[in-house]
């Protein structure tokens, strides 16, 4: 059985069906053709992401995005740092 892909408005509407209309699970889930388990899934994701859950393939939420550059970051910087520690440059005339 192949894997079904939805789009991200498509698990957005869904989660509403359950979330703002009151509709069972079970029942959205018949109603979607869609296994009850992937739905609870959609609708926890929703629930704490609002609308910026389900961002697509390949995309960040946006604090995810931040964090990623922030990591990107921290690891430049730790990277010149080790640079400026390891370097042995010209001693200094009053140190010699």
């Amino acid at each position: 059985m192949a894997r079904s892909v939805y789009s991200p408005e498509f698990k957005r509407e869904a989660s509403q069906l359950v979330v703002a209309r009151g509709v069972s699970v079970a029942q959205a889930s018949r109603d979607l053709d869609e296994h009850a388990t992937v739905l609870r899934r959609w609708v926890r994701e929703f629930g704490s992401s609002g609308q910026d859950a389900f961002p697509g393939k390949g995309q960040l939420k946006p604090e995810d995005e931040e964090v990623r550059s922030l990591r990107r970051e921290v690891a430049k910087l730790k990277a010149e740092r080790d640079i400026l520690k390891n370097h042995s440059g010209p001693t200094p005339a009053c140190a010699r």
